[in-house]
């Protein structure tokens, strides 16, 4: 039976300098509840939650945790609690191994108290994994040495294994394969069972109706109200999210496919994937669909020029490239935005203009002396198209929501007016109107010519865009779905081999 009530937060303030985040915010959650909480990116949900988590203080408010009120002043005073969180942003010791990370301050010692029994600590490690379904990892491992879905795998666990009595996810399965996001909803469904709160917050709606047994809302730092996930649906949360109807998420597109502008012939890298082969129209958006691991980051890199191919050819416009370089690429007309924003596209201690004129300064530049009127009447064309905000161009990138900085780098890869736009997971961290906006921008795209190709690892994004659907599985080209014969289940089950 659930408690009503068990965590309380009243008008719940918090001000950056003098923007305020969240507006006298009122909140519950259950005891034994996932509570997902949804809002568009920059509605308060992450700040709310680091309030609540000890690591942000609010202004004004008040919070209460099983009839008794409550002061967060730190991580550590919530963990004493029995709050922890898992953030979309690691905090791990990465120069430590897995075992360490997930014991931190409770390792064990031998018999003189001061010496670790490191046999027993793995052990430990070990066992508390199995505890929790997360077996497969390495315990001895360095944290820098795991992929980022297992670094994923290893905060998540580093939270669980304590038994909190309130767990708070932000976006925990943005980098997770299909089997280890199984592994979590296994998780979540055990710690309900064991009377855990679950504060639970995603972009994905689908995943959100999937594992949430209530779901509150809030907008533009205020609470909107909380649904009951079983009484409403996709259509209505989003009202309450954005403040109308966005009518369809995937816009329909007139125009066919026209001439084939690329061919991949046999394409490989050595210990990526082997083999590739597959064909590109002008105006086609062409699906690329695999789980974690699959080969597809790869494949996108090297037709870009940013990793070498061990073998195979590439036919662009009929003319056989080889880009050695992603400024080759460019020179062809090859755009790529990449998986990761911060690392690979944004330069994020330069200005919104800085960042998005990055790949075309040779069309506003005479004698090497840049034009700098012209490019900014050239970008602020850009931002004003694609609805950047702010729309101040002498922003730093740092400070924008994650919708806006991927909308800088599409702004940046327009202006260079490629002919072949690579797109890897281009709405990972937006919400939702912002991922419509972005839909809107693909598909406008493919409508003037561009051949685009999608790679992302969310199958309704596949399938509402593309007009075929690749498939990969362990470095290899596993299947092709043309748009009438896909769907979630076929691609899914190609992806993990269940069907060849």
């Amino acid at each position: 039976m659930h408690d009503e009530d068990f965590l309380i937060a009243k008008d719940i303030t918090k001000y950056y300098d003098t923007t305020a985040v969240l507006k006298r915010v009122n909140f519950s959650a259950r005891r034994g509840e996932v509570h997902a909480i949804v809002g568009e990116n920059g509605a308060g949900k992450s700040t709310l939650m680091k309030i609540l988590s000890g690591a942000v203080q609010k202004n004004a408010g008040e919070i209460i945790l099983d009839g008794v009120p409550v002061v967060l002043r730190s991580p550590f005073s919530a963990h004493r609690l029995g709050i922890r969180a898992v953030y979309q942003e690691f905090s791990l010791v990465r120069h430590l191994s897995v075992t360490e990370n997930i014991l931190l301050g409770q390792m064990p010692t031998d018999r003189t108290g001061f010496l670790i029994d490191w046999n027993r600590v793995h052990k430990l490690a070990e066992e508390k994994l199995a505890e929790i379904g997360f077996t497969g990892l390495n315990v001895r491992s360095l944290v820098s040495h795991l992929s980022v879905s297992h670094q994923q795998m290893v905060e998540i666990a580093k939270a669980a294994v304590t038994r909190p009595r309130i767990m708070i996810l932000d976006e925990p399965s943005a980098v997770l394969s299909q089997d280890e996001l199984n592994r979590l909803f296994a998780l979540i469904q055990r710690l309900k069972k064991e009377s855990t709160l679950i504060l639970y917050i995603s972009h994905r709606l689908e995943e959100v109706f999937g594992v949430a047994d209530r779901i509150t809302v809030l907008k533009d730092g205020e609470y909107m109200g909380t649904v009951l996930a079983g009484e409403t649906n996709q259509n209505q949360l989003i009202k309450m999210m954005v403040g109308r109807n966005l009518g369809e998420i995937y816009p329909k597109r007139h125009k066919s496919p026209g001439e084939k502008i690329l061919e991949i012939k046999h394409l490989a890298q050595e210990g990526s994937f082997r083999d590739i082969s597959f064909s590109l129209a002008e105006g086609e958006i062409l699906g690329m669909f695999g789980l974690v691991g699959s080969g597809r980051t790869q494949v996108a890199r090297c037709i870009f020029g940013a990793d070498p191919i061990t073998s195979g050819e590439m036919h662009l416009n009929g003319k056989n490239i080889k880009p050695k370089s992603p400024r080759a690429a460019v020179e062809a007309g090859i755009a790529l935005l990449t998986e990761d924003r911060k690392r690979d596209g944004l330069v994020m201690s330069c200005s919104i203009g800085d960042n998005v004129s990055l790949a075309s300064m040779e069309q506003v530049s005479r004698c090497g002396i840049l034009n700098t009127r012209q490019r900014d009447a050239r970008v602020r064309n850009q931002v004003k198209g694609l609805s950047i905000q702010p729309a101040q161009i002498n922003r730093l990138v740092r400070q924008l929501s994650g919708g806006n900085q991927q909308k800088v780098i599409l702004a940046k890869w327009l202006l260079s007016q490629a002919r072949l736009l690579i797109l890897d997971e281009p709405t990972r961290g937006v919400d939702i109107a912002t991922k419509v906006e972005i839909y809107r921008i693909i598909s406008d795209l493919a409508e003037s010519g561009v051949g685009i190709i999608l790679i992302s690892s969310e199958l309704p994004e596949i399938l509402g865009l593309s007009d075929r659907a690749l498939v990969m599985r362990e470095g290899c080209l596993v299947g092709e779905f043309a748009k009438a014969g896909a769907s979630e289940e076929a691609l899914l089950s190609c992806a993990a081999g269940v069907i060849q």
